[in-house]
């Protein structure tokens, strides 16, 4: 990123069709990992944000995506901040159980896109970025890991949104920091 260039986080929106309801005994596994699971990545460097229902540690009482679809989003300081939490902490370990809890995936279930640095996506936008990257394929708009664009390239698809923070409808753990430039 040049350094008249915004400053730049990624998004990263997740979706996953359950097997069975969060209260049956062959979804606990997954379920007792979540706290510690999400309090890795609330601690992990190069975390800002991630979605939780109000008055709950997670989102999966959150159905935007159907009665049976949980939703993961959050926001990092970059791709490989993600990329290191995903795939060299304990959620590896859920990602392993995935078959055993959700269906397998037809089509797209991740999607990453930029957003400026401050911004706090909404559902709905994580969900059109998802039916974008469903609809079109890899861009710089909406992409996956094996897809990926640059900070700089995402700059002309940032949401349509003021890039300050607005006060999310929905909880966060902990509000992304004001100001804070991305080494992307």
């Amino acid at each position: 990123m040049t350094a008249s260039a915004p400053a730049a986080h990624l998004a990263e929106l997740n979706v996953a069709t359950l097997l069975h309801p969060l209260d049956d005994p062959r979804i606990a596994p997954f379920v007792e990992m979540l706290d510690p699971v999400n309090a890795a990545a609330d601690d992990a460097p190069g975390f800002v944000w991630r979605l939780v229902e109000d008055g709950a540690a997670d989102a999966t009482g959150l159905r935007p995506a159907g009665e049976n679809v949980i939703v993961n989003l959050s926001v990092w300081e970059s791709q490989e901040a993600l990329w290191d939490f995903t795939y060299r902490s304990g959620h590896l370990e859920m990602m392993r159980g995935r078959r055993e809890w959700f269906e397998r995936h037809v089509e797209a279930h991740l999607v990453l896109w930029w957003v400026p640095a401050g911004h706090i996506p909404t559902v709905g936008e994580a969900l059109d970025r998802l039916a974008d990257l469903r609809a079109n394929g890899p861009s710089p708009r909406a992409f996956t890991f094996a897809s990926s664009s640059t900070a700089a390239e995402g700059v002309e698809h940032f949401p349509s949104v003021a890039p300050a923070r607005p006060a999310p409808v929905i909880g966060s753990v902990r509000p992304a920091p004001a100001g804070d430039a991305a080494a992307v």
